[in-house]
């Protein structure tokens, strides 16, 4: 591996934080959007506004680092964006939105089920102790593996493979988070939510009305379920 002398390196990095600081206003104009959106959402949603640390990590995680470069001057729209393999980043007040009904601790164990860019899982790194993240699709778990790695968050781990069967090896989870919409909620993830946990899933046929739902586990065992509102998400693959 060639490295390159402290001086170049430093310049490199330099460039790369004014390419950065140039998106700040309009990762900052996101945040407002997103808090207004909540605001508008609150009846369905039970939140006026979104957890303090929510914000902020949506705040600071770069999401034009997260899509194609073609995308790059839209990445701070609230809105989805392709990602390519038929693919979406999902809109960044979605993204806040599942983040916020987790109710991620900065103790907690994250799985997340469909890795797309690595977004969702860069932005629960900022808030739990550690993220598991999975993404079916070859292409896209690798690049969101290089992405992670890159942008320097250690304590999330990437790998290839079908989500519906969760990440048994890691868990009982603190939260689970599901990235596209499954026909019904996996019980192999069910089994893998901690007492106590939450899953925050969207379900519902392709082209038909999704829910995101809100799970929780009681210390018992039992689960609740509550319908937050209507979504529209890739499908989940694999399983059944």
């Amino acid at each position: 591996m060639r490295i390159l002398a402290p001086a170049i390196a430093l310049a490199l990095a330099s460039a790369g934080l004014r390419a950065d600081d140039a998106f700040t206003p309009l990762r900052e104009a996101m945040v407002r959007e997103i808090a207004a959106m909540s605001a508008v959402t609150r009846d369905e949603t039970g939140r006026a506004e979104f957890a303090a640390p929510v914000m902020a990590a949506m705040a600071r995680v770069p999401r034009h680092r997260f899509v194609p470069p073609d995308e790059t001057p839209y990445a701070y729209e609230n809105r989805p964006l392709p990602i390519g393999h038929g693919q979406t980043i999902s809109q960044p007040y979605i993204v806040a939105l599942m983040t916020d009904l987790a109710q991620v601790e900065p103790s907690d164990v994250v799985l997340e089920i469909g890795t797309g860019s690595g977004y969702q899982a860069a932005i629960l790194a900022e808030l739990a102790q550690a993220v598991y993240t999975m993404e079916i699709i070859e292409p896209l778990a690798i690049q969101a593996g290089e992405r992670i790695t890159r942008l320097g968050y250690a304590n999330v781990q990437a790998r290839l493979g079908d989500g519906y069967y969760g990440w048994p090896e890691h868990g009982p989870y603190d939260a689970i988070l599901v990235t596209a919409a499954a026909s019904h909620v996996p019980p192999p993830l069910i089994a893998q939510l901690k007492a106590g946990g939450r899953m925050v899933i969207p379900v519902g046929a392709p082209f038909m009305t999704q829910y995101l739902l809100l799970i929780e586990k009681a210390n018992d065992g039992s689960l609740s379920t509550r319908q937050v509102l209507p979504v529209r998400f890739v499908p989940l693959l694999g399983g059944r």
